[in-house]
This record gives C-alpha cells, structure tokens and sequence, in this order.
C-alpha cells in the first residue's frame, strides 16, 4: 500500500470521531493531542492540526508533514521546503481562511470545482465551534481555500497544479483525481479513473456520453438528495456536473474510493430512487 493510501484510509477511520463534551459544549479534550510527541499541551486547544499530524504520524509518515498544532507554522513548513501550491492534490494538507491560519484538512480528492476532504475540530452544521472529524466537501475555488501543502510521498503525488507537471514523481490530473490515481509499485495511471467510465444497469447507460430522459431523472434526484453541482439544469445529456454531483452522493452515503467516482453503482442508483424517486 502506498504511503498517500495510508493517510488517506488512517484519516477516513476517524470520522465520526467526536470531542468531549461538559458544561453544556464541546470541550476541545481529544484523544489526538496526547498521543502526538510535542503536542501533548494542546490538550482542549483547537485541534485541527493536531489531527493532520496525528494521521501522518500513525501512517508512518510524519517526515513528510509539520508536526504542529499551529495552522500558520503548518503552512510555513510547506512553503520552506518549496511544496505549497493553489492547487489541489490527492494527500494534500488543505488550509483554510486568512493566510491559512484558520483551519486545516486533508485532500482525498477533487473535481474541477469540488474539494473533498477529512477535517478535525469541525462539524457537518456549518457552525464556527468544531466537535469531531468530518467528511467535507468544499468549493474548490471559495476564497477560504488558502492553498496546499503537497507532502513528498514516496511514490510520487497526483497534483492539479500546472507547475509541478513533468516533474519526476508527479503525475498531473488537472481537473479531476482520487486516490485511485496514486502511482503504486512504479506504474503511472495515463487517464483519471472514472473520468471516462460508463455503466449500463437496467438496460440504460450512465457516465460520460450517457444521453437520455433517465440522465435527466437522475440529476433531478440528485438534487432533491441535496447534492447538486448544477449551474444549469440538470438534462439529458451526462456532463462533469452528473459525474461531481453523483459522487457528492456517494461520498455523502459514505461510500468512498471507487464506490465514490461519479459514475452510480445498481446500489447506490436503487437507494436514490427509493429515497428521491419522486422527484425525478
């Protein structure tokens, strides 16, 4: 297993994760703190940091990311060692509002428009006061988003910046990647998976060049399930907004990896209908 699939998957075993509460809140004591060597005072502190170094330290990687409880020093280390970027990257450390100092995750993938992430100290209310580790899916390009810092995963990094392409270890996705673009064992994936993927349930097609009036139902539940991309529409044509607003479902039933590419499943597609089926 590659190093970046050890964050990823050490990261998304914590959601769900919560806080304690006393007095009436949430507390900020956490288990992360703790058990980070160095961080041990950050104790009912706000901890989003906290929690990226603790992912990278229980993946065996906390050479490739700061070990700090500080979002500002976080975004610092990056930049010293010349890996921060405006553009996303599967493994990313993401960091949130005025000079990246407000808040931090980590990147599992992203879209032309949509990052996804796991985050600590947050919550799914939209709340300032964070409780637990989330799933997240944020605007890609929102002025909250700060920049990433890319860690030197051994196996390379799968990036969106223009920058970084043609690098050694790099592979570029411009618009659209996920873990399972990660090079392993040395091979180099030429084409984002899913991008291009089409499956048939029931007799009808779904995916890039899917045409039909049941594209148009799909897109219909898709934004009754309260997860719509669309700027227009949806119709009856599969475009990038069917395939980012499929996997915001997805990621929202909480599956992930390659049950979470945009492109439905016959049970992912069975459950829309029996929940959403009245809106299409």
């Amino acid at each position: 297993m590659s190093v970046a699939q050890k964050v990823l998957d050490t990261a998304r075993g914590e959601v769900g994760y919560q806080e304690g509460f006393s007095g009436g809140h949430w507390d900020n004591s956490q288990k992360y703190s703790p058990a980070v060597p160095g961080l041990e005072w950050s104790d009912e502190q706000p901890w989003c940091s906290t929690f990226v170094s603790w992912v990278f330290q229980e993946a065996g990687a906390s050479d490739i990311a700061p070990v700090t409880a500080s979002c500002y020093e976080g975004v610092s280390w990056f930049e010293d060692r010349g890996r921060f970027s405006e553009y996303p990257a599967v493994g990313a450390v993401v960091y949130f509002g005025s000079g990246g100092g407000t808040h931090v995750g980590i990147v599992t993938s992203y879209t032309d428009d949509t990052i996804y992430t796991v985050e600590g100290n947050t919550n799914d209310s939209g709340s300032a006061e964070g409780d637990g580790v989330y799933r997240k899916a944020r605007p890609r390009k929102s002025s909250y988003v700060y920049g990433y810092g890319y860690p030197a995963y051994p196996e390379g990094i799968v990036t969106a910046d223009p920058e970084w392409k043609g690098r050694d270890g790099v592979v570029f996705f411009g618009r659209e990647a996920s873990e399972d673009d990660i090079p392993a064992g040395g091979s180099r994936p030429s084409t984002p998976s899913g991008t291009n993927r089409q499956v048939v349930i029931d007799g009808l097609s779904y995916g890039p060049g899917a045409k039909g009036d049941h594209i148009t139902a799909l897109g219909r539940m898709l934004v009754a399930a309260g997860c719509s991309t669309y700027k227009e529409g949806p119709g009856p044509v599969w475009t990038s907004a069917d395939t980012e607003s499929m996997r915001k479902y997805q990621t929202k039933i909480g599956d992930g990896g390659t049950d979470a590419d945009g492109i439905p499943g016959t049970l992912q597609l069975a459950r829309l209908k029996r929940d959403f089926g009245r809106a299409a």
